[in-house]
C-alpha cells in the first residue's frame, strides 16, 4: 500500500508531538491559573507549527486590542509541557477558552481566523463590541 506523502507527513508531526508530550522537560515552573476575575483564551501550539506561527500573529492583536478585558496566553510545547499536559492537548494549534473562574468553556482544534476568534469570543461573553 503506497501513502501520499502528505499522509506521511502528518503522521510524522502526530508522533513526534506524541514524543515531545511525553519527554521531560527542565524548568517547567509554570502557573496554569489564570489571571482572577478575567476570561483566559490560551493558544497551544509550537514554533515549528506554521498554522501556529498564523495564529501567533492572530492572538498578539487581540492581547493589544483586548488585553483589559481578557488575557490572552501563548503556550508553547518546548517550555510548558505541563499545561499541555493538564490540557490533554493532544493537536495543535489549540485554542481554550477559559472563564473568569479559571473553567474551560470551549475549545476549539486547528487554526482559526481573526473574526472566528472574536466571533467565539463574543458569543462566550468574553470581550464587548
Amino acid at each position: 500500500m503506497r501513502l501520499h506523502w502528505q499522509a506521511v507527513a502528518k503522521l510524522f508531526g502526530l508522533f513526534l508531538l506524541a514524543v515531545m508530550i511525553s519527554l521531560p522537560w527542565p524548568g517547567q515552573a509554570q502557573t496554569s491559573a489564570p489571571v482572577p476575575g478575567r476570561p483566559a483564551l490560551y493558544e497551544f501550539g509550537a514554533g515549528y507549527c506554521f498554522s501556529c506561527k498564523e495564529m501567533e500573529k492572530i492572538m498578539g492583536e487581540l492581547k493589544g486590542q483586548y488585553g483589559d478585558q481578557l488575557e490572552v496566553r501563548l503556550v508553547y510545547l518546548d517550555k510548558e509541557k505541563d499545561l499541555f499536559k493538564q490540557y490533554q492537548i493532544l493537536m495543535i494549534p489549540t485554542q481554550v477558552f477559559l472563564d473568569a473562574s479559571g473553567k474551560e468553556v470551549e475549545r476549539h482544534i486547528g487554526p482559526l481566523s481573526r473574526e472566528e476568534v472574536l466571533k467565539k469570543l463574543r458569543d462566550l461573553k468574553f470581550i464587548k463590541k
